[in-house]
């Protein structure tokens, strides 16, 4: 735990907010890879969430975003494209509030086999797999994902492939 906590310690804050770098990463399939998620204590409320986290010391938001891919799906074989979304966010996990500025790289590999050997302790305790979604699979979902119009985002994206600039979504409170 004192690991996680001097990691998060380190995590780049902008007027409060955290960092962070997340990876909407397809493969040849265009199938998007989702991450497997729970609170630490509570297996029952869990959500799907695309692979990123803080932005470390004086790390760029692109270093960020290669670092915590390999670090949570052992995919280091990517090409890493634009931003595509922008969002603010605010949610309860693991007993705190997180405040995050959250920047979508688009990202694609052929490296489909996942092993999450980087994660963190807290990681370690609210991880449990990795799946990849068609797009149509993400449609029909029931369970909750993030960001919450990642299906109809991921649908625009393949049909009109990525965006002039990054598309500002609207900020999320949990």
């Amino acid at each position: 735990m004192a690991a996680e906590t001097a990691r998060e310690g380190r995590d780049a804050h902008e007027g409060g907010l955290r960092k962070v770098a997340r990876v909407v990463l397809l493969d040849p399939g265009d199938r998007i890879l989702l991450l497997h998620g729970h609170e630490p204590d509570d297996p029952a409320d869990d959500w799907w969430f695309t692979p990123g986290g803080g932005v470390e010391g004086d790390e760029t938001r692109e270093e960020a975003a290669r670092r915590e891919l390999a670090e949570e799906t052992g995919i280091t074989d990517v090409e890493l494209g634009p931003v595509l979304w922008r969002r603010r966010c605010s949610f309860p996990f693991a007993g705190r509030r997180w405040d995050q500025d959250e920047w979508y790289y688009l990202a694609r590999t052929t490296q489909t086999t996942t092993e999450a050997a980087g994660l963190t302790e807290l990681e370690r305790r609210s991880v449990v797999g990795a799946r990849w979604w068609t797009c149509e699979e993400l449609s029909r979902a029931r369970e909750t994902v993030y960001p919450t119009r990642l299906a109809g985002l991921l649908r625009t994206l393949l049909d009109e492939g990525p965006p002039a600039g990054p598309v500002t979504l609207d900020t999320e409170i949990v």
